[in-house]
């Protein structure tokens, strides 16, 4: 079978609601290595919080940052940094309008303010995280591949006047800000492109709103059956939900298993 490159998001995908990954989802993966395919994860989440998946599901490639960096083999072949200049006008605006931020770098994340908390702490643990330290140096200190902005719908158009960075909601409360030219799409094609596997071979899995571009571009996207219906829209396949062996089914369906 020629070469694929499969593409896994974290959350609500390779990992069940318990924030575990199922018996069947990790059968998956090993018979797709064996197969010889590049498989791979990616993820919002930075180094710092997808560690723990790496090593329990034995990832050796992966995305981070929605994009923002890419590892082959364990080095990283790929760093999109956010614009400093535009990060800063961010910053300034946000603490204008009392709302908190949080800043990332490839092993840390830390929070720049404390207006609220509780809106903070409610977002970062729907994916298992913690509160991140208060560290107001930390983003002119550190390269930045990413941020996080806590603010509601209504806030969406207040910051629609950047051309270098944008913003990618991810929980009610909470946006990623990225690069503007960044994706977890963008990456995954330069990854490809470097290990010689064409795009219409990429085969990615995913659930989130920040899933959507990447299941566009793939050769075949597919949509968890937990996935909101305006991603389920961007994708070839809907399969079951991550608690009912989605992946597994999928993949089943396709032959890849």
């Amino acid at each position: 079978m020629k070469r694929k490159l499969f593409v896994f998001d974290i959350d609500g995908t390779l990992l069940d609601t318990n924030k575990q990954a199922l018996d069947s989802t990790r059968e998956a993966l090993d018979k797709l290595r064996k197969a010889g395919h590049l498989v791979t994860i990616a993820t919002g989440r930075s180094l710092f919080h997808a560690q723990e998946v790496i090593r329990d599901l034995d990832f050796t490639n992966y995305i981070l940052c929605n994009g923002a960096a890419g590892f082959l083999d364990h080095e990283q072949v790929y760093k999109n940094l956010l614009d400093r200049e535009q990060l800063d006008r961010f910053v300034e605006e946000a603490h204008s309008e009392n709302i908190d931020t949080a800043f990332v770098s490839l092993d840390n994340i830390k929070r720049s303010s404390s207006n609220h908390v509780g809106v903070m702490e409610e977002a970062m643990h729907s994916f298992g995280a913690v509160l991140p330290e208060l560290d107001q140096y930390f983003v002119e200190e550190q390269e930045i591949y990413q941020a996080l902005a806590f603010f509601d719908k209504t806030y969406d158009d207040r910051f629609a006047d950047y051309d270098k960075i944008r913003f990618v909601r991810w929980h009610e409360n909470s946006v990623d800000v990225v690069p503007h030219d960044g994706s977890k799409a963008a990456t995954i094609v330069h990854l490809a492109d470097q290990v010689g596997i064409a795009q219409e071979d990429i085969i990615s899995f995913g659930d989130g709103q920040n899933d959507r571009e990447m299941l566009r571009m793939s050769g075949i996207g597919v949509a968890m059956g937990n996935a909101a219906p305006e991603v389920q829209a961007e994708a070839k396949i809907v399969t079951d939900t991550n608690d009912q062996d989605g992946i597994w089914k999928a993949l089943k369906e396709l032959a890849f298993i």
